[in-house]
């Protein structure tokens, strides 16, 4: 079975949470950005690395807004269920930017990347990298992959959510202002081509059912088959 989680940071703990003790071996938890733990490569991370790499299900992450991508570009790349990987340990694995793979008989689509609403301080205190937004040649490739699709795709997971969908949600709560950017204009197409079952994203820290097929993650860890919560 696939499952979704939203944002770690780093936060081992988050791997102690009970509901996990049902996932199986080769099962797969999907976490949509700011996995946080390929972060400073001393010893220390190197062992909770192999910890994480050594669970018996799978554990893919994408790259958010808060990664380290100097130390996270070392990783060699390799293929796993169709799509390109960064196996980091074990059963650890970065999903590369717009990349589509068969996981547990869904066609799953991923794309990591944003842009942090804190860029401009963090830039201040040398903490935010250029690499955090894709490329045009990202985009084009993650465009190219939605097309031989012809749209089949079953789930989507991502950090960023669509252009509209982040502006309501940012209205409605009144939260920061909303910044167009290529990523999520992208995402805005691709939601009106691909006809998928859900599309699950982290980077707004809340869990909300948007609809029937938009699911905002952080620490809810959702079936991607039936669209239930574990409890």
């Amino acid at each position: 079975m696939l499952y979704v989680t939203g944002d770690t940071h780093g936060d081992l703990s988050r791997f102690s949470d009970p509901r996990l003790r049902k996932l199986k071996k080769g099962d797969t938890l999907i976490i949509c950005g700011d996995f946080g733990f390929v972060w400073d490569g001393t010893p220390e991370e190197e062992k909770r690395l192999k910890k994480l790499g050594n669970k018996r299900y799978n554990i893919c992450f994408l790259d958010g807004t808060h990664e380290n991508f100097d130390l996270l570009k070392q990783y060699k790349t390799s293929e796993w269920n169709g799509g390109k990987v960064q196996r980091i340990s074990g059963n650890l694995y970065h999903l590369c930017r717009g990349q589509l793979y068969e996981i547990d008989g869904l066609k799953v689509f991923a794309m990591g990347g944003g842009e942090s609403p804190d860029f401009d301080i963090r830039m201040e205190s040398e903490t935010w990298s250029r690499a955090e937004i894709p490329t045009k040649k990202e985009l084009l490739d993650a465009a190219s992959v939605v097309d031989r699709s012809g749209g089949k795709i079953d789930i989507i997971v991502t950090h960023e959510p669509p252009l509209k969908l982040k502006g309501f949600l940012l209205l409605k709560e009144n939260k920061e202002t909303l910044r167009v950017t290529g990523l999520n204009t992208f995402f805005e197409e691709m939601s009106s081509f691909c006809k998928f079952r859900r599309w699950f994203f982290g980077s707004l820290h809340e869990d909300k059912f948007i609809s029937s097929c938009h699911v905002a993650v952080f620490q809810n860890i959702v079936c991607a088959h039936t669209g239930e919560p574990l409890r």
